[in-house]
């Protein structure tokens, strides 16, 4: 005889499956919904051919400002671009662009990106505010969660470059994306020639190291302001510059001169690249038609595509497709 129980069955007992708690439910809804966005972000990875951020430890270096005549000189190649821009609380591609007071488009689920200049894609948080005196007053979950909405959720289409432009500053921003977009080719750390920028843009090159993403590169901006001018023929000029030095030129035979004035130094970038082992991308002039155009909307590469701001982007632009490497990189897992 058998020492096992024996178990029987109560014809009264309900078999039907316990309803889920609210709390439950809820938490059941949000692992489906990052799940399917994780998916997400892994089929756009596919889409996107290369993947550009670009950081600087300090504000005020002009970031946005490299971020979008980067991605408006890749356009003028006739590649397909868009910018991501990242900076939650201070959003400012989109008046860059020339987009101010447009909202996206959204169907079935998806979010379609505003077209700015030569056709560039862009996406901000700028799109969603009701007006562009409203601040986002967001603790960092919530805005992490946006990011991640921001990439899992937008229908970016078969991109040749998507250039993401950060707030200020080494912290979840980049982390956050580097950890949910596959493949990332690496960063352009933007810096001015002052000492107070470079300590910080030498800390977002130690802060690549804790990502595994690699430095494509280091921009000095606001490198030097050019002075123009004509004069008799061969006729001696002399320009008071900064740190009380005296700057001397020669007119030409055609009465022109042209001298540059070191406002903020010049060549920190290049010796910080050197200094850490890392490319030196190029020096971009200060020039005060960036500030005019990104009031107007009307970026210098798009106002003066022929200018020397133009030229000096091309060049950097040149510098960084010659860092970035055909085959998909090795960017961090996607968890």
């Amino acid at each position: 005889m058998s020492d096992s129980p024996v178990t029987t069955h109560d014809p009264n007992a309900d078999d039907t499956p316990a309803e889920a708690s609210p709390q439950e439910q809820k938490k059941m809804e949000q692992a489906y919904a990052q799940m399917k966005r994780k998916m997400s972000m892994e089929e756009i990875g596919k889409k996107i051919k290369h993947k550009v951020m670009v950081l600087s430890g300090k504000g005020g270096v002009g970031k946005s400002t490299v971020s979008t005549g980067l991605a408006l000189s890749l356009a003028q190649q006739g590649l397909s671009v868009g910018i991501l821009d990242i900076d939650i609380t201070g959003p400012n591609v989109p008046k860059m662009m020339g987009l101010d007071g447009q909202r996206l488009h959204v169907e079935s689920g998806r979010i379609h990106p505003a077209k700015g200049h030569l056709g560039v894609k862009v996406i901000s948080m700028a799109f969603l505010l009701d007006s562009e005196d409203t601040p986002v007053v967001w603790r960092g979950p919530i805005k992490l969660g946006a990011i991640q909405q921001f990439i899992g959720d937008v229908e970016w289409g078969n991109l040749d470059y998507l250039i993401i432009d950060f707030p200020p500053g080494t912290s979840d921003e980049p982390l956050t994306v580097a950890q949910s977009l596959p493949d990332i080719d690496g960063m352009v750390i933007v810096t001015t020639p002052q000492e107070v920028a470079l300590l910080d843009s030498r800390k977002s090159i130690t802060f690549s190291e804790s990502l595994k993403v690699p430095v494509l590169g280091v921009v000095e901006n606001m490198s030097g302001y050019t002075i123009s001018g004509k004069a008799p023929p061969g006729s001696d000029i002399e320009i008071a510059a900064p740190a009380g030095k005296t700057l001397k030129t020669t007119a030409n035979d055609a009465g022109e001169f042209s001298v540059t004035l070191d406002i903020f130094k010049k060549g920190g970038g290049k010796l910080t690249a050197e200094e850490f082992g890392v490319p030196f991308l190029g020096a971009l002039p200060f020039d005060p038609g960036f500030v005019r155009g990104g009031d107007d909307g009307v970026h210098r590469i798009v106002s003066e595509p022929e200018g020397p701001s133009a030229v000096a982007f091309a060049a950097i632009v040149a510098a960084l497709q010659d860092q970035i490497i055909e085959e998909p990189g090795a960017g961090l897992e996607i968890i």
